[in-house]
């Protein structure tokens, strides 16, 4: 494949943006978990009518920053990469938050109970680049988390697989043809929708998820995808 014929494109940081970009199209929104902007009285909602959320940087890639937070009791946890603090209030599980935060703008998402392989959650990553004016597949992968970790990132030590091989084993050999077929059109939905949007985007990167009950989830878009 000749990289000449791919452009950078134009490049959008926010994840906030493209999610509210998305959730404009009523089908695509309901592949997109609950997602709000960070702040204590969203936390304290979102923790309470799902259980377990993941926040994330709205700027941000490689997984750095991404926490997931739980109720757990009458108490909490924030697990960051492999580490777990517990909290018995709401006031110092958010001073933990903040002093992790540094200011910067977050996210806070709905935490999905992925499909998983042997206990570590498994995720996609499906690339489409612009090539001479047309918008083509590159690559569809599945990623393994790093036993201990939440997060799939392969600069974390997510193990890279097939996207079949993530399927088959994580849910059904007989699965492995619809849930790829759902991708694609998920992403040929999104991609003119963002592009309206964001004109000049010519990479994307979505990251999809499919929970245990084999729903697919779009946990986000990257616009400089790896």
């Amino acid at each position: 494949m000749n990289q000449a014929t791919i452009s950078s494109g134009r490049q959008l940081a926010s994840k906030w943006l493209k999610t509210g970009a998305l959730l404009s199209n009523p089908y695509l929104a309901r592949h997109i978990p609950p997602s709000r902007l960070f702040g204590p009285r969203n936390l304290r909602t979102m923790l309470s009518r799902y259980g377990t959320v993941v926040i994330k940087p709205v700027r941000g890639a490689g997984g750095m920053g991404v926490m997931k937070i739980s109720r757990s009791g009458s108490g909490y946890r924030c697990t960051y990469m492999a580490r777990t603090h517990a909290f018995s209030t709401f006031s110092s599980l958010l001073r933990h938050v903040n002093r992790s935060r540094r200011g910067r703008a977050y996210l806070i998402q709905r935490g999905i109970r992925l499909a998983s392989v042997s206990g570590r959650p498994v995720d996609y990553r499906v690339k489409y680049v612009k090539m001479n004016g047309v918008w083509r597949f590159r690559s569809m992968v599945g990623r393994v988390a790093r036993r201990g970790l939440f997060v799939t990132n392969l600069c974390r030590g997510g193990m890279r697989l097939t996207a079949a091989q993530g399927i088959r084993r994580s849910l059904s050999p007989r699965l492995i043809a619809a849930k790829k077929r759902e991708m694609r059109h998920l992403t040929r939905t999104a991609t003119p929708l963002l592009e309206s949007r964001f004109p000049g985007i010519a990479q994307l990167g979505y990251d999809y998820g499919i929970d245990r009950n084999g729903h697919i989830w779009i946990l986000e878009v990257n616009t400089r995808p790896q």
